[in-house]
């Protein structure tokens, strides 16, 4: 089933969503927010600019956008996966509890804000080109992987990288000269055990894009994880 998005706002299109029977198209996208927002039956594949929390609280639905997505991709999503094929906006996966994101380009500030483990469930972000400031900004679970594939020199992550991260590791492919890390967390260049442990889901992102899995596994990657010697010292609990 296809549904245009052109003159339809967020809550009418959501609503059209929820009474498609099987898989669906959305064309014409022009920034309505909270689409797909709790689904997690559907495969939709996206054309035009989604708006914020694409995704938001998805329970195993399978969202495609063949283009560029705003801020809070996967917002507190739970299953189920986003691939993008643009640049997604600021604090993608905020919040994450499980599930997959992939995004072929770059992403803004705050990328895995809050990300965390739940139950059984472990949240992976795999992020193709570069990230902002305050990558995995209290993370407290899952795998981030930022992999740095736009031909630039900047710095694969922007400012203040970890900040406040008490779980999960972030990946990133590049040596990390220059980059500073806060004191509660340690980075080192990654082994083949880790390498293997992230295989999967690069092998699955390059699948997706139409990349070389190997070859983007041979370079230096660095591993970021909570130091166990100096943790960060957490100013409220889970209830």
């Amino acid at each position: 089933m296809n549904i245009s998005a052109r003159n339809t706002d967020y809550k009418e299109l959501n609503a059209a969503l929820r009474d498609a029977k099987g898989d669906c198209s959305i064309t014409d996208c022009l920034g309505q927010r909270f689409i797909a927002a709790g689904m997690s039956d559907k495969n939709i594949k996206i054309t035009g600019i989604p708006g914020n929390a694409l995704g938001a609280y998805l329970n195993g639905a399978v969202l495609e956008v063949m283009g560029n997505a705003q801020d809070a991709v996967g917002d507190t999503m739970n299953d189920g996966k986003i691939i993008v094929h643009g640049n997604i906006g600021d604090a993608a996966g905020y919040a994450m509890r499980g599930g997959k994101i992939f995004v072929k380009g770059n992403a803004g500030y705050r990328a895995g804000i809050h990300m965390k483990a739940y139950k059984e469930k472990q949240p992976i972000m795999v992020i193709g080109g570069k990230c902002g400031s305050f990558l995995g900004e209290y993370q407290a679970g899952g795998t981030i992987i930022v992999l740095g594939l736009s031909n630039d020199r900047k710095n694969i992550v922007g400012n203040y990288p970890s900040t406040g991260m008490h779980g999960g590791k972030i990946y990133l492919r590049s040596d990390c000269h220059g980059i500073k890390f806060p004191s509660q967390v340690t980075a080192h260049a990654a082994d083949a055990t880790d390498i293997e442990q992230i295989r999967p889901a690069v092998s699955e992102f390059a699948e997706l894009f139409g990349l070389n899995a190997e070859e983007i596994l041979s370079a230096p990657f660095t591993v970021v994880t909570p130091d166990s010697k100096n943790p960060y010292k957490q100013m409220y609990v889970a209830n």
